[in-house]
């Protein structure tokens, strides 16, 4: 097993370059970058000020001098493999380079954002499973009692219903017209001058309303996940074999059925490690958090492509990682499994 779980450890920056490489060339190809839109900027900016500011025949408000400096700027004066491997090596040596939109490194833009999107990720990961896994055992244990009916009717509801648009209804409620939550943001203004307890107050008070949004889909994913394959293994031979054995159906619930139905719950596991940093842009523009996956998404749309090759860098290692998790769980909780 150990042998496996290096391997797969190795196979990491090959996979990595595979990924890098195809999102480089693709925002090398696609139209519309950075060049693009600095000549059409230029060329309204000529358009509404004189005439004599284009270049005579060309129909242009930059000069071909002044285009060749943007193509140094932006690292479109190289072919695409030297570009990617001066990128590479820049990257092997910590420096993600510099944003077009911040001028700034873009591993302090995406140091500045990561804690937020990284806090909102582990409270919905602790509260899914914490809540899901118990809430599972019990509609499955109560299958067709009014437990179990009650409580599927709000997971339905909850999951047809989409985190952004939730969020929509909860800040017209709750905070414009109740007031009693924030209508957005991450925490005050006046944070900094607050005292500590002041301070988990405030960041409390800000965080009920985008929490809810997170949980409502991952709730019903996990709790019928695990019910319908917690059921499945209590109808199966060897449940029925313990307790004509005489173990108590409580001691076969927790410690054989269980056991077999949380190898799904740790094969997705890993996965959600992506979605500890990514959250959702759409949550986040609604709420105004200045998160990691309203970066990601903010860069694409004004073609920041240093910050959108590090958000996928990043976003890539951790998917990575957590396959690896994944197997290392699935391998904890069922002992028949061996990695050769």
């Amino acid at each position: 097993m150990r042998d496996y779980f290096i391997r797969r450890l190795l196979l990491i920056p090959p996979t990595l370059l595979g990924v890098t490489i195809i999102v480089f060339a693709i925002t090398r190809l696609v139209p519309g970058g950075p060049l693009e839109r600095a000549i059409m900027e230029s060329q309204q900016m000529a358009m509404g000020g004189s005439g004599s500011s284009q270049v005579a025949g060309q129909g242009m408000a930059i000069s071909e001098a002044q285009l060749d400096k943007l193509r140094e700027y932006y690292g479109f004066d190289k072919p695409l493999l030297q570009s990617y491997f001066s990128w590479l090596g820049k990257v092997l040596s910590g420096d993600l380079g510099s944003s077009y939109r911040y001028n700034e490194p873009v591993w302090s833009v995406i140091k500045e954002r990561f804690p937020i999107s990284l806090y909102y990720g582990l409270v919905t990961l602790v509260l899914t499973y914490a809540v899901c896994i118990p809430l599972g055992i019990l509609k499955a244990v109560r299958h067709r009692t009014p437990v179990d009916n009650i409580t599927s009717i709000f997971i339905f509801v909850g999951y047809a219903i989409p985190g952004y648009a939730l969020g929509s209804l909860l800040i017209l409620f709750f905070s414009v017209r109740l007031e009693w939550f924030p209508m957005g943001g991450f925490v005050s203004y006046n944070f900094h001058e607050l005292s500590l307890i002041e301070q988990a107050q405030d960041l409390l008070h800000h965080s009920v309303l985008p929490l809810i949004c997170y949980l409502v889909g991952s709730f019903a994913l996990v709790t019928l996940l695990l019910k319908n394959h917690l059921m499945d293994n209590l109808a199966a031979d060897y449940i029925r074999t313990a307790i004509a054995k005489g173990v108590s159906f409580r001691h076969s619930v927790t410690r054989h059925a269980l056991r077999n139905s949380l190898i799904p719950i740790a094969t997705t596991f890993g996965q959600n490690i992506t979605l500890l940093v990514s959250g959702s842009f759409l949550i986040e523009t609604i709420f105004d958090i200045d998160g990691f996956g309203l970066l990601g998404l903010n860069a694409i749309l004004d073609r920041d492509y240093p910050v959108v090759m590090g958000v996928v860098l990043l976003a890539s290692l951790l998917l990575l990682v957590g396959n690896i998790i994944s197997d290392i769980l699935v391998a904890l909780v069922d002992p028949r499994i061996r990695f050769q």
